[in-house]
């Protein structure tokens, strides 16, 4: 059986080389490339079977990338490889035609699984991603009874942050405002939406537009 044939895509050469080396007694690194537009441009020559992209390249970002990518080659396997954790740039990747999703510091230990995953046409996601991340791209947001969308300035902020992978610390530090005054807009924006967990209020922000990549 003919070997996978992989483009790697990363501005930080010491990537390429360590993923490269990783991948090949196994699958076939048939080129490499730096920016979006290279990427692009490997690949529509090489042909390949799986693409490796980052979330953020020079002159085109990754999921731009993997959008034209899934335009001009549909058949073509992609897998983000990125430092990316939130919700936000886990969504858009899928979105953008990914099937896998692996974080960098764990390439190491699961480059090779998303590789059979993705070959297999099934989804790899990342094990060290969190159960709210991993919920929220399993399903798409709902409906559900007693919504309303009509939130104030502060509680579409907080909703943001949450979305884009905060903390009740971290937002509280940001709004320079206390943690019980984020848990207390953390409830309220849960129940004008009629939603019971922090996933859902995810899938919600991203459902609706609010966050911003």
């Amino acid at each position: 059986m003919a070997r996978a044939r992989i483009v790697i895509a990363d501005d930080h050469p010491l990537v390429v080389e360590s993923v490269t080396q990783l991948l090949e007694p196994t699958f076939a690194v048939v080129g490499t490339a730096r920016t979006g537009h290279e990427v692009i441009e490997a690949a529509t020559t090489l042909h390949p079977d799986i693409v490796f992209l980052d979330a953020n390249m020079p002159e085109m970002g990754g999921f731009d990338a993997a959008k034209t990518l899934k335009r001009v080659l549909p058949l073509v396997r992609i897998i983000f490889v990125t430092m990316r954790t939130d919700a936000v740039a886990v969504s858009e990747a899928f979105r953008a035609g990914a099937t896998g999703y692996v974080l960098k510091q764990d390439a190491a230990e699961e480059l090779l699984a998303a590789v059979h995953s993705v070959l297999l046409n099934r989804r790899y996601v990342s094990a060290q991603l969190s159960l709210e991340i991993r919920d929220v791209i399993e399903a798409d947001w709902s409906r559900p009874e007693g919504y309303t969308a009509h939130l104030t300035e502060r509680q579409r902020q907080i909703l943001v942050l949450l979305a884009n992978g905060g903390h009740t610390r971290q937002i509280a530090e940001e709004l320079h405002i206390s943690m019980k005054t984020v848990e207390f807009h953390k409830a309220n924006i849960a129940r004008k939406l009629g939603v019971h967990t922090t996933s859902e209020l995810i899938r919600f922000a991203l459902a609706a537009g609010l966050t911003t990549l």
